[in-house]
């Protein structure tokens, strides 16, 4: 054999090891007995360390100096692009500190939930700031004298920096502001009444999750505290979670996952169990998940098909007709969480973790003033005070798990889908004729043939660019914001 595809091979069980791993995390968010946590840690640790010890195995360096990457086909430099890629990243995080840092915060997951639910920081602090001493251990080592932040968004985002992202988010804050501010002395449209079964929420969100293309053969719908996404290939888990006063929240969560989970499924399968068989970065994944969830699961269009839906389900809800379940579902209203914010205040819920995170990494803020700091910013960016920490800083799983560098990803994403939506528009032009029959075979099939497919083939901007045929910005974005809320308020 070659040392390319003695190289694939070796990287195609190490892949398989990484999805091993991926299905513990699984198991420990859905169906793990809770007295577990402490064991599930050490075997986290473990299989990161066979993992970290694959990954700097000396044969990796002998097959990369003996391959010519010029003489490769195009599939063939984008796996050695990431293969490199991870090579020289992974050689410089000591095994020690790779193996601590998935103990650690596969523990801390199990505190941060008790912490959650008891509505208690403290409980919490002691542990986050250990998971926050590890990270920028392994930022610095990463970065080598650069910028540790930078250093860890390259592993949610290649490519991408502070800096850019700051010029970005800077350009969207005044007209997210300004549109939420002209919404906000308006009349509030009215919501859903009564109770909704828990059950026949878990059978309205698996039809909804097979019309955007979700292939159930492949994956599986369960319940979570936290709605996430999990695996790539052919297993592809996706959880959601209900409320009895609030449909919406199980609905949109599975739309928004199935976003995540198609995009890989959608992967060719020539790439499974290589580098290019994962989304290129969470940008790229969050541009899809937002899309699905959004752009085309808030339309006018597809609204007008889930109100039938809805009243066949649950009878009389409360809201009378299609435009008024069209105004419900998109209510602008306060509201503390992320994940159940308007489009309109979605993001500057990101851009608040985003500055917050930033000074964590950095040292300008320490944990034990992160609840006092995220509050005050709250207070300034929204207008009212967080009334427990479940709905402020221990409201989302990321900083527990290490995600330092995940939030700008999902503003970005936003970004990304807000491009993507105006060239989906364009190459469908009875997009809301489709959808209003609950029909998203067409949209998601662009999305797979222009995005999903090609995995990690191209770079993140790369991929956008080219399904768009231009580069990626923040104003399609802005202007889909301000045409669709300004009819929906009459502003």
């Amino acid at each position: 054999m070659s040392a390319y595809e003695d190289l694939m091979a070796f990287q195609r069980e190490t892949t398989a090891l990484g999805q091993i791993a991926g299905r513990l995390g699984w198991d420990q968010e859905t169906m793990m007995p809770r007295g577990a946590a402490a064991q599930r840690g050490e075997e986290m640790g473990a299989i990161e360390g066979v993992l970290h010890a694959r990954r700097i195995d000396p044969r990796v360096g002998g097959w990369l100096s003996e391959i010519d990457d010029a003489g490769l086909n195009g599939v063939g430099q984008a796996q050695m692009r990431h293969i490199r890629r991870t090579y020289a990243r992974t050689q410089k995080v000591p095994a020690k500190l790779a193996a601590e840092l998935a103990r650690v915060t596969s523990e801390a997951q199990g505190v941060w939930a008790e912490a959650r639910a008891a509505d208690d920081f403290a409980a919490f602090a002691p542990t986050l700031k250990r998971v926050l001493a590890l990270r920028r251990e392994e930022g610095a080592a990463l970065s080598e004298g650069g910028d540790v932040y930078d250093a860890l968004l390259q592993d949610y985002e290649p490519g991408a920096t502070a800096e850019s992202l700051s010029q970005m988010f800077g350009a969207l804050r005044p007209r997210l502001v300004d549109l939420r501010e002209r919404i906000r002395a308006q009349p509030q449209p009215k919501g859903p009444e009564g109770t909704f079964d828990a059950a026949a929420q878990m059978e309205l969100t698996r039809k909804i999750a097979v019309a955007f293309g979700y292939d159930l053969t492949r994956g599986r719908i369960d319940k979570a505290v936290h709605p996430f996404s999990s695996g790539s290939g052919n297993d592809v888990r996706i959880t959601t979670r209900t409320s009895a006063t609030d449909p919406f929240n199980c609905l949109y969560s599975t739309i928004h996952e199935v976003g995540h989970a198609t995009y890989e499924q959608s992967i060719a399968q020539e790439y499974h169990l290589t580098p290019l068989g994962e989304g290129v970065s969470m940008g790229v994944h969050e541009s899809q998940s937002r899309i699905y969830e959004n752009q085309l699961g808030r339309s006018r269009a597809f609204t007008g098909w889930l109100f039938g839906q809805m009243v066949e389900t649950f009878g009389d809800f409360g809201i009378s007709d299609p435009d008024a379940f069209h105004a419900a579902v998109n209510r602008v209203q306060n509201g503390y969480i992320r994940t159940e914010a308007d489009e309109v205040q979605y993001n500057l819920h990101v851009l608040l973790r985003f500055d917050l995170e930033r000074s964590l990494i950095s040292g300008a803020l320490e944990v034990e003033d992160l609840e006092a700091a995220w509050n005050a910013r709250f207070l300034a960016d929204f207008g009212f005070a967080v009334d427990k920490p479940s709905h402020g800083v221990l409201q989302d799983v990321h900083w527990s798990v290490g995600l330092f560098g995940y939030f700008p990803t999902y503003t970005l994403g936003n970004v990304y889908a807000g491009c993507l939506h105006q060239a989906l528009r364009s190459a469908v032009p009875d997009l809301d004729d489709q959808l209003s029959r609950g029909e998203l075979s067409a949209a998601t099939g662009w999305l797979s043939e222009n995005v999903q497919q090609h995995g990690g083939l191209y770079r993140p901007r790369e991929v956008i660019a080219k399904a768009c045929g231009f580069e990626p910005n923040e104003g399609p974005l802005l202007d889909y914001l301000d045409t669709k809320f300004a009819a929906i308020y009459g502003i």
